[in-house]
C-alpha cells in the first residue's frame, strides 16, 4: 500500500540480506519509523510490545524470527528454543502457531547446513502468500460493497470497521480493509466509520492513518457511537477482521467486536468478517469456551499517549491513582451474529458447513 506515494510492506529483509525491518506501529500515527530486527529475541519482543500486530503479520514476523535464529545458530537446540520463545509471545492469534508449525515441519527434518536458507525462503513465501490471500479477500469483499453501492444510487457506502485489520495488520492489503481499498481504487463512493478501539486505539491511530495515506474518506468515532449510527441508517455494512476463527464460524477479534455485532444484528445491518484461511482453527468449535483471551497490561487502559499542542509526544494517566484496571484484549462473536466470512476462496456462511465447503482439504485433515 501507499505511504505518501511510496509503496510499503509491513515487513521485509534489509539490504544486508539477512536482518529484517518492520514499521514500528507503536510510533504511529505521529511518527513513521522503521526498525531493524537482528535476533529471535528482537522478533519476539516486537510481537509482545506490538511493534507488529495483527494475526497475519504476527505469523510472518514469527517466521522471520525463526530465520534470524537459524542465521545465528542452525542447530537443533537453537531451533527448539526459537520455536518455544516465539510461541510464548501472544496467545490468541492462531497464525502465530500456524507459522511456527510451518517452520518446524520444514526445518526439523533437514540438515543444519540447509536450515538458514530454507528458513528465509519459507518466511518470504509466507509473506507473499499473505499478500495474495488478502488481495483475493478484497476481490470477494468488493462484490459486497458494489452491491451496496447499487442500492445507494451514488450516495456513499458507509462501512464500519473495528480495530485495525488493515495492511498494517498483515503484510499488505489488509483483511477487512482490502475490499475497501479495492472499492476506492475502482471508483466506488465509499466512506469508512473508524472505531477508535480503546484501549490501544488501533482504529484511531492505525486504521485512520493508513486510510488517510491512501486517500480513502473516513471518520473516526468513539467506540460507543456505532449503535447510534446503525439506528439512524448511517451504516450500510460492517467488516471486521479476526485473530482466530473456529471451525464452526465463531470469531475472536479485538475487544468490542461482539458489541458491534449485537448492534448490527438488532438493526439488520450486515456484519461480515474478513479472514485468511490460516486464521481458521479447525481444532475447536466453541470460541467462547475454547479460545484463550489475552489479558494485557493495565497501563494500556490507565495511560494514553499522544502529541501535545507543543508538538511533543507524551504519555499521561487518565484514571485515578489506585484504581484497578482490567485489560481483556479480545472477545468472541458467535457465528449466529455473522452474516458471512470473506475468505480468499469466496464468502462462506459462518458455520462448519460453510467453511468446509470452501476448504474441504483443511476441514478433513
Amino acid at each position: 500500500m501507499q505511504v505518501d506515494g511510496t509503496a510499503y510492506r509491513t515487513i521485509w529483509v534489509a539490504v544486508d540480506g539477512w536482518s529484517v525491518e518492520i514499521i514500528d506501529q507503536t510510533r504511529l500515527p505521529h511518527e513513521f519509523v522503521q526498525v531493524g530486527l537482528s535476533t529471535v529475541e528482537d522478533a519476539a519482543r516486537a510481537i509482545e510490545i506490538m511493534q507488529v500486530r495483527g494475526a497475519p503479520l504476527i505469523g510472518a514476523t514469527a517466521a522471520y524470527g525463526v530465520a534470524l535464529a537459524m542465521q545465528k545458530d542452525p542447530g537443533d537446540a537453537s531451533l527448539s528454543a526459537a520455536l518455544q520463545r516465539l510461541g510464548r509471545t501472544r496467545p490468541t492469534a492462531v497464525n502465530l502457531r500456524w507459522a511456527l508449525d510451518e517452520m518446524r515441519r520444514l526445518l526439523e527434518p533437514i540438515g543444519e547446513n540447509a536450515r538458514t536458507a530454507a528458513a528465509y525462503a519459507r518466511a518470504a513465501e509466507i509473506c507473499d502468500e499473505d499478500v495474495a490471500i488478502n488481495r483475493q479477500i478484497g476481490e470477494h469483499g468488493l462484490a459486497v460493497i458494489r452491491a451496496a453501492a447499487v442500492a445507494k444510487q451514488g450516495r456513499p457506502v458507509n462501512v464500519l470497521t473495528h480495530c485495525n485489520a488493515g495492511w498494517l495488520a498483515t503484510v499488505d492489503w489488509g483483511t477487512a480493509t482490502s475490499p475497501i481499498y479495492q472499492a476506492h481504487d475502482a471508483g466506488v463512493n465509499v466512506h469508512v466509520w473508524v472505531d477508535e478501539t480503546r484501549p490501544r486505539n488501533q482504529g484511531a491511530s492505525l486504521t485512520a492513518w493508513e486510510l488517510g495515506r491512501h486517500g480513502v474518506p473516513h471518520t473516526v468515532i468513539a467506540d460507543n457511537v456505532g449503535g447510534h449510527l446503525m439506528q439512524h441508517g448511517k451504516v450500510d455494512l460492517c467488516i471486521t477482521g479476526t485473530d482466530r476463527t473456529t471451525a464452526s464460524g465463531d470469531v475472536a477479534n479485538k475487544i468490542g467486536t461482539y458489541l458491534k455485532a449485537l448492534a448490527a444484528y438488532d438493526n439488520d445491518v450486515p456484519f461480515y468478517v474478513a479472514l485468511p484461511s490460516p486464521t481458521i482453527d479447525w481444532t475447536i468449535e466453541d470460541g467462547v469456551a475454547s479460545i484463550p483471551i489475552e489479558e494485557r497490561s493495565a497501563e494500556e487502559v490507565s495511560q494514553m499517549t499522544g502529541r501535545t499542542q507543543a508538538g511533543t509526544i507524551e504519555t499521561v494517566s487518565i484514571v485515578p491513582e489506585g484504581s484497578a484496571c482490567a485489560n481483556y484484549a479480545f472477545d468472541v462473536t458467535p457465528a449466529r451474529l455473522v452474516t458471512g466470512l470473506i475468505t480468499e476462496r469466496g464468502i462462506a456462511a459462518a458455520s462448519r458447513e460453510g467453511l468446509a465447503g470452501l476448504f474441504p482439504e483443511r476441514a478433513e485433515a
